[in-house]
């Protein structure tokens, strides 16, 4: 962008900056606001993408790239003094690449600040159904519900009438999870971390039942209470002492969807699994998957999932944050599990 007598206008651009790699679970202390600047203009000869975020994703995710990852394959890491990373959805205010114009609404791989510079515009999603909130493209209809729906109908093949069971069931993408389950024919069971999160879960995304795993002291006998019968299905996302419960509960042939294992990411030496002789006995699938390797098919996922929002039959809850000033703070409080739905950033209204 130029000003009236051809020069560059330069923004302000906010910026949460990574300050050291995180230990343990994250703090303020680990990251910074920093107010800087950026040029709006794109270099030229370049197909690269200036765009203005306005809603970004509070994840988990992002705590693993908060992380030295140097030594685990797979996974890579945010660099001290650098915008943290993560997805959002924003408009773009300048673009050299042929298939995106000024004005355009995307979602995709940004940074957390007002406005981003995208060199790889090929991995931005432009926006079609524009009269859905745009909020939704940073969850149910970004990341969280593609993981949703690569993990259950991709990884676990899922057969009406099935037992599925799902860990973190209120995260962003476990709500989605038990509504697909729901709408496909299964019998559905979810745990949470909070008597007011079981409710919803029965109440609102309509699982067949649900409990609090923090008042369950015997975790193989709460699932034998709620699945006599086993499980068929596991949409796992917690590891540790959880999936050594279900491994005692699967299903002959069941299938385990891993896309995480939160119980996990912040201790210092990971428990072991002690039950895994049960993948053997019981001839259980497990497969962990990134969702990356099925965005090819994303336009597949918008025909199933654009309608059924609309006609009410998935729900959603949201909870916003307003302003970068408060982004470290909503991380640290995701971390916590105290958090009541999918944790939005609003850096700017739409």
């Amino acid at each position: 962008m130029a000003g009236n007598n051809g020069e560059t206008v330069m923004m302000r651009n906010k910026q949460v900056i990574l300050k050291k790699y995180m230990n343990g679970s994250p703090k303020e202390s680990d990251m910074y606001l920093k107010t800087g600047s950026i040029s709006l203009k794109v270099e030229q000869g370049t197909s690269a993408v200036i765009i203005k975020n306005l809603y970004l994703s509070c994840d988990l995710y992002s705590m693993n790239r908060m992380k030295d990852h140097n030594d685990h394959e797979g996974y890579s890491s945010d660099l001290p003094g650098s915008a943290l990373k993560g997805f959002g959805v924003g408009k773009v205010v300048e673009s050299g690449h042929g298939e995106l114009k000024k004005g355009d609404l995307v979602w995709g791989l940004t940074r957390w600040e007002e406005y981003s510079l995208i060199t790889n515009p090929e991995s931005l999603i432009k926006i079609l159904h524009t009269d859905l909130p745009l909020s939704y493209y940073t969850g149910i209809l970004g990341i969280s519900g593609m993981t949703a729906w690569a993990g259950f109908y991709q990884v676990c093949s899922p057969k009406k009438g099935e037992y599925v069971y799902i860990s973190s069931a209120f995260g962003a993408v476990g709500q989605v999870v038990g509504q697909f389950a729901k709408l496909f024919g299964c019998f559905v069971v979810g745990s949470a971390g909070s008597d007011e999160k079981v409710e919803l879960l029965k109440n609102k995304f309509g699982f067949d039942d649900a409990f609090n795993y923090k008042e369950e002291q015997d975790l193989n006998a709460a699932l034998k209470r709620y699945f006599p019968q086993g499980i068929d299905i596991y949409f796992e996302s917690v590891g540790g002492k959880m999936l050594d419960a279900v491994l005692l509960n699967m299903r002959l042939r069941g299938r385990i969807a891993v896309c995480g294992m939160v119980s996990q990411y912040n201790l210092d030496h990971p428990e072991g699994v002690h039950n895994l002789v049960n993948i053997l006995y019981k001839r259980i699938s497990m497969e962990g998957f990134v969702v990356f390797d099925y965005m090819s098919q994303y336009s597949e996922f918008l025909d199933m999932a654009v309608p059924s929002i609309r006609e009410g039959k998935i729900d959603y809850v949201e909870d916003k944050v307003e302003g970068l000033e408060n982004a470290a703070a909503a991380l640290v409080e995701l971390s916590s599990g105290t958090n009541v739905g999918k944790v939005v950033i609003v850096v700017a209204r739409d």
